[in-house]
């Protein structure tokens, strides 16, 4: 190393603990990372499958109870509930297909229903996804307790949120390393639940007859008694309420962006393992309840109820049934991921057109969406204290906003194939399968929804709809800034120049302006009048700065990166053509990266180094009347840059941009 060599500064203590928790950052430039970022099926099938397949801990239970006496008929629920997986889950394998940037419901609303359908979906998604954290948990909890004595109840609360703040952490760090944490979870799941279902099917065929003849002897017990209208009500509510099973399924088509390619047919082949995990297990859930005949014991959960059964012969079949059940828990741990890596998404979706704070969009140096996660994992631990982490109450919330987005996604992709009846074939089959969705999802909401109203319905109604409402309230603020930084445009962008081009260099030892910028727009044009305006005859140089933003509408693959930095740079290149022939010798530095706010004030400090009679120039939005949720809406990043330039002894001026809202 040579001795006149700059010395690389280390981060201090502080620094280092919080990436020792997080993670270092992420390469940008680095080719190879969307793809090490990325998953292959199997990891995609653990880290969002498993929100579908870990829903047989609590979906199958609320429908079996739901049939009270009417045990009989909770084969015939399997068989539903199996068929109903493969409906819906073949209907989001043609959304991936047709849909293959991810979004899920809330995209295919948007585009297929109008973007007021768009906002109820994606609002419904939002409160599903922090419902699938907070039902995950505590039904995790519930496995997990079910084991220890009645007496340590009082520690359950406690204990969902201190699982709640590991995930947040684990999503910080990256989504492809929490699910590698997690996969041996996933496969003791799978083994052992593998193992205690076929050992109900296979040791209790001599049950298969007497089971048979409960059938009979309950639907000629039931028809002379409630009639078939009855016994289809009851049938129909005990589906509805189990509803929950289904919970999960769309998380494949809402994260294809972490898919890795070719997406859709890694998509697909995931969506395939969560759907045949979830009917089988499901499935012979019901028809083992049914065969030992399961009854509810208090503090337990049916599955440990089951297994306790099923493993009492087996050597040390105490110690099978615990750990079976506690991997049942460990997985509802995983599928909490799923809220944490499609939560933040669709959130990013929505912060992109303008329904949510913008800073939703934004990624962290670790390219995950902090502070969607970090909301997400709040929202979780605020609904685990208000309901005291009851699975039954959370079960029923979830199961509505779910099939809020269910029915809507399955009526959007009805229209979608019936516009294109004369391109598609298959058009038909195609809308068959999207109508019977539409009539199963329609008919579990409506049925949930009326039955569990007064027990916790209300509640995630009444969310979703302020959820909705602040949605609105956000957008019309951003389209009236919008409406007046266009009249910028207008005026600006054509800027008439009179004049000799100058094509001088830049020169070092000149006064010089270093003015940041976004995209070519009147915004930045405005903020260069100003500066010549302000201070007439001062600058022989301007130098134009900008950071290509990486957030979760560009980071989808190394394409839409490099069209990005594409057009960052034909930006600058307008206005170095602008400055020059205004009069000015002009030049651009631009960087890629996630945060602004370091990136710009690590530019600024490398062109201070070598222009030192140089000051640097931004624009902020200035309104009339500022309000407390101005600084929530709009980035405060010009101040950020100021207070750090200013430190380091650079002057920096921040022109106020005024916008008439």
């Amino acid at each position: 190393m040579n001795a006149n060599d700059p010395v690389e500064e280390q981060p201090g203590i502080i620094v280092r603990i919080w990436r020792a928790i997080i993670g270092a950052p992420k390469q940008i430039k680095d080719p190879h990372l969307f793809h090490k970022m990325s998953l292959i099926p199997v990891l995609a099938w653990i880290g969002l499958g498993a929100d579908g397949l870990s829903s047989s801990a609590y979906g199958p239970e609320e429908a079996f109870r739901a049939l009270g006496t009417h045990t009989y008929l909770a084969v015939m629920l399997g068989l539903a509930t199996a068929l109903t997986v493969f409906i819906i889950s073949y209907a989001y394998s043609r959304i991936i297909e047709h849909f293959p940037h991810g979004g899920g419901g809330y995209i295919v609303a948007t585009h297929m229903l109008g973007e007021n359908a768009g906002v109820v979906s994606g609002s419904a998604l939002l409160v599903d996804y922090i419902l699938t954290i907070t039902v995950s948990i505590a039904a995790c909890v519930d496995a997990v307790f079910s084991y220890l004595p009645l007496a340590a109840a009082h520690f359950k609360v406690p204990f969902a949120c201190f699982l709640a703040l590991v995930l947040i952490i684990l999503n910080i760090r990256g989504v492809k390393e929490s699910i590698t944490v997690m996969a041996p979870i996933f496969i003791v799941f799978v083994v052992t639940h593998l193992l205690m279902l076929l050992d109900g099917f296979f040791t209790h065929t001599a049950r298969f007859a007497p089971l048979a003849s409960d059938f009979q002897t309950g639907i000629h017990h039931d028809l002379s008694t409630i009639g078939f209208f009855g016994i289809l009500l009851l049938f129909m509510r005990a589906y509805s309420l189990g509803g929950g099973t289904y919970t999960g399924i769309e998380a494949v088509s809402n994260g294809l962006q972490i898919m890795r390619e070719p997406r859709v047919q890694t998509g697909k082949r995931t969506m395939f393992y969560m759907a045949g995990s979830l009917a089988f297990t499901a499935g012979v859930l019901f028809l083992c309840y049914a065969l030992l005949d399961v009854k509810p014991v208090e503090g337990k959960t049916l599955n440990a109820v089951l297994a306790d059964g099923l493993f009492a012969h087996w050597p040390m079949g105490g110690t099978v049934a615990f750990i079976t059940i506690f991997s049942e828990g460990a997985l509802l741990l995983v599928a909490a991921q799923t809220g944490f890596v499609d939560g933040p998404r669709v959130m990013a979706n929505m912060a992109v057109d303008s329904w949510f704070p913008h800073r939703f969009a934004a990624l962290s140096e670790r390219l995950t969406m902090r502070n969607g996660i970090v909301l997400m994992g709040a929202a979780a631990i605020g609904l685990l204290l208000y309901t005291r982490g009851s699975v039954s109450a959370l079960v029923v919330m979830y199961s509505i906003n779910v099939f809020v987005t269910f029915s809507l996604s399955q009526l959007g992709m009805s229209r979608f194939f019936l516009k294109r009846r004369h391109k598609d074939p298959r058009w038909m089959q195609h809308l068959a399968v999207h109508l019977v969705g539409l009539t199963l999802c329609v008919t579990i909401l409506v049925i949930t929804t009326v039955e569990k109203f007064a027990e916790g319905g209300w509640m995630t109604i009444v969310i979703t709809s302020v959820v909705i409402y602040l949605c609105y309230l956000i957008k019309s603020h951003y389209v009236k800034v919008r409406k007046g930084i266009a009249q910028l445009d207008e005026t600006l962008l054509d800027f008439p120049t009179s004049g000799p081009l100058n094509t001088d260099p830049v020169k070092s030892s000149e006064t010089t302006a270093i003015q940041l910028v976004s995209g070519y727009s009147g915004f930045g044009v405005h903020t260069l009048l100003s500066i010549l305006t302000t201070f007439p005859k001062t600058y022989k140089n301007i130098i134009f700065v900008s950071v290509a933003v990486i957030d979760s509408g560009s980071f989808k693959g190394a394409q839409e990166v490099a069209a990005l930095e594409d057009s960052v740079r034909k930006g600058l290149e307008k206005y170095v053509d602008l400055a020059r022939r205004l009069g000015f010798a002009a030049d651009y530095r631009m960087e890629v990266a996630t945060d602004v706010v370091e990136s710009a004030v690590v530019q600024c400090k490398a062109i201070h180094e070598e222009f030192s009679r140089a000051t640097v120039f931004t624009g902020q939005l200035t309104f009339r009347l500022e309000k407390f949720y101005h600084k929530m809406l709009h980035n405060e990043t010009a101040f950020a840059i100021q207070r750090r330039l200013q430190w380091d002894g650079i002057t920096t001026v921040i022109l106020p941009i005024r916008v008439r809202v």
